[in-house]
């Protein structure tokens, strides 16, 4: 966008301030406990402050004669990601003062910092304009090997069989598109599964037995799980329309963990030589109400509805600031890359409101996976799986 017009100060001032924030450079943050597994970084690498400023406020001093922002952002997260072309794209929710969220691109040649966003932000193709999903969000990008790159995110609709004056039920459904470019992109009918909530679709990077794999969120209600939960594994003969009959729950809720009330499949799996690395939500209950956690396991390479790594507890958990937000004590992520050197980048947003980014490397994870002991899930089990790692340290230190 060129600037060869006259603006309010206020709006350059901002205009100024925000090129200082995106050009920032990330540093690792060492304040945080060094597990050896995942680098966090200083720096939120988005925030609403990097949401275009044209976005936000009309620039023309005549129909804007005192600077006053017209459309307000409120929070920009849970972003999916891909590593395209040697550049790093996500897909950002974008959330606007109005609680409507919507989907905008920003790059990066690094992946840490920098990120820019486009000029303008996604627009979506509706199926039908009558019955247009109230709200959208959390996409995930999946690269398939049938050519194109999908992006598959939450349709929001209230719930028609709510009671007079109960606003806050809503059913909650899979939408789907895809891209060559993250420029274009085609809508695709929405998923159909048995299930009446589904809010945590994914979809797996490759053909399984000649079909498209999915990971589902079966749910009851739109918060509560219910009898059902866990993640799912279904089958859909075509994209075009995704029609699965049935689900099957591979990863399972467990009583008294970090997935109890909850979990859910954060991003597209990343294939290894010795399986497919996931990355997921758990969620329990506590006295400040839900608490969001990410955590990761590991599926057979033949069938990746076969877990065979399960390292307990969980993976990264707020910290600091990161606990305060719209949404308080939630981590949540539907994005990462892996590079082709190794490396990964965890994208991660806390408490609804910012957009950060971890590091690690393909080798560290499935060693942690590998090698972390499973949650024996009682009590006295952890105490005796505490002492195993006790007693042979000390055989260790005393040979």
């Amino acid at each position: 966008m060129t600037m060869n017009k006259p603006l309010h100060p206020r709006i350059l001032r901002q205009l100024a301030e925000q090129e200082v924030l995106i050009n920032r450079r990330n540093l690792p943050d060492y304040s945080t406990w060094d597990n050896g597994i995942v680098q966090r970084w200083k720096d939120c690498v988005v925030t609403a402050a990097h949401v275009p400023i044209a976005w936000r406020y009309d620039m023309n001093p005549q129909t804007n004669p005192y600077g006053m922002e017209r459309l307000g952002i409120n929070a920009a997260f849970n972003a999916g990601a891909i590593y395209l072309d040697g550049r790093f794209l996500l897909v950002i929710r974008t959330e606007g003062a109005d609680r409507k969220s919507f989907f905008a691109v920003a790059e990066s040649e690094t992946g840490l910092d920098g990120f820019r966003f486009r000029e303008e932000p996604c627009l979506i193709p509706e199926l039908d304009e009558k019955d247009a999903p109230t709200n959208v969000y959390d996409m995930r990008l999946t690269q398939h090997e049938d050519g194109w790159i999908y992006g598959i995110f939450c349709v929001e609709r209230k719930d028609p069989n709510a009671p007079e004056g109960d606003l806050s039920s809503a059913v909650a459904q899979c939408g789907i598109v895809r891209t060559k470019d993250l420029h274009t992109w085609e809508r695709l009918p929405d998923f159909k599964s048995p299930s009446a909530q589904q809010r945590n679709v994914v979809l797996h990077p490759e053909f399984v037995k000649g079909q498209y794999a999915f990971y589902t969120r079966p749910q009851d209600s739109f918060i509560e799980a219910g009898k059902g939960g866990g993640i799912g594994w279904a089958f859909s003969k075509s994209m075009n329309p995704a029609v699965v009959t049935s689900e099957s729950a591979f990863e399972p809720r467990q009583y008294h963990t970090i997935k109890e009330m909850k979990n859910g499949q954060g991003p597209a799996p990343i294939k290894t030589k010795e399986g497919w690395l996931h990355l997921a939500h758990g969620v329990r209950g506590c006295a400040a109400g839900l608490r969001y956690v990410l955590y990761m396991f590991m599926t057979s390479l033949d069938d990746p509805s076969k877990v065979i790594y399960t390292p307990g507890g969980y993976f990264l958990a707020p910290e600091g600031g990161e606990r305060v937000g719209d949404v308080s004590n939630v981590l949540f992520s539907n994005g990462w890359c892996a590079t082709p050197d190794g490396n990964v980048f965890i994208y991660y947003a806390s408490s609804d409101t910012r957009l950060h980014v971890a590091t690690s490397t393909i080798d560290k994870l499935v060693d942690y996976c590998k090698n972390t002991p499973p949650d024996p899930l009682k009590s006295h089990l952890c105490v005796k799986q505490r002492l195993d790692l006790v007693r042979a340290n000390r055989a260790y230190m005393e040979s």
